[in-house]
């Protein structure tokens, strides 16, 4: 299946799509068609490696004054969004997509001083594109919440250790989706898991072990996660387990390198995140 950028480049429009991180960039432009001239996929932490064959232009680092941003910073962001308004002003797109990065969210509270600095630059860009006459829309993709204790201890639902109460470690497995490997953000621990086991009539005493956890918001069976979440049946386990507001699940301790965690931890993923605004 194509993504929706390809089905509109099929139908002759031009392309543009920046992403902060370059794992999502390969992802959006799957199956773009760069020999066409009708597309530009590329970003922003690779802005110095695209070429014309595999991004649809070469060097795409000298579109803005900017410096070479590193991937843990509010510039990472910046850069795609001035990298946008430069193909915008040059290369007058049809479809311009632009996706930053969260570092600024996982690492500063709404309020603080950062995070204020970090969504101005964020006006000011939108507020040029307005001025060319675009028709904007912005959303998020997930909410964030502090997620650790008074003392600044992130609170943690390991779930590798509750199942062995039950399971031998080879007959479950534990899928993080958070995880990546961009460790300093979040330490690969959010508020969803899905659990892979071996015998399914071992479904029943794990979601019963579970739900009795502090910290523990929802385990739900397959079925049910997938209707209540609208999610791919194909690409969930046995059971799906969703994290209580200020808490996140992660696998086992020996898993996750928190010495990178220089702030205390913010995380997505509870609940009362399951839907976002769109302006």
């Amino acid at each position: 299946m194509g993504t929706i950028f390809k089905a509109f480049q099929d139908q002759g429009a031009r392309i543009a799509i920046i992403t902060a991180k370059d794992k999502l960039r390969r992802m959006l432009g799957h199956e773009l068609d760069f020999e066409q001239g009708s597309a530009i996929c590329f970003s922003a932490e690779k802005c110095q490696l695209t070429t014309r064959s595999e991004n649809g232009i070469d060097d795409a680092g000298q579109l803005t004054d900017l410096p070479p941003p590193d991937v843990y910073s509010g510039a990472l962001s910046e850069y795609v969004f001035s990298a946008g308004l430069t193909l915008l002003d040059t290369w007058s797109p049809d479809i311009l997509y632009l996706s930053t990065s969260d570092y600024i969210q996982h690492k500063h509270g709404p309020g603080t001083p950062a995070a204020d600095a970090f969504y101005g630059m964020i006006d000011r860009h939108l507020l040029e594109m307005h001025a060319h006459d675009a028709v904007i829309a912005v959303t998020a993709d997930h909410g964030m919440k502090a997620k650790h204790d008074s003392a600044g201890q992130p609170n943690i639902v390991y779930l590798k250790p509750l199942i062995e109460e039950l399971l031998p470690s080879d007959r479950f497995r534990i899928i993080l989706p958070i995880t990546d490997p961009y460790v300093v953000h979040h330490g690969a621990l959010g508020g969803f898991a899905t659990i892979y086991l071996a015998d399914p009539a071992d479904v029943q005493p794990v979601c019963h072990k579970l739900s009795a956890q502090k910290g523990v918001e929802l385990v739900l069976e397959a079925p049910i996660a997938c209707e209540k979440f609208a999610l791919p049946p194909d690409r969930v386990g046995h059971i799906v387990v969703i994290s209580s507001t200020e808490w996140v699940l992660g696998h086992s301790q020996q898993y996750h390198d928190l010495s990178a965690l220089s702030e205390p931890l913010r995380s997505h993923g509870d609940c009362p995140n399951s839907g976002y605004r769109l302006f």
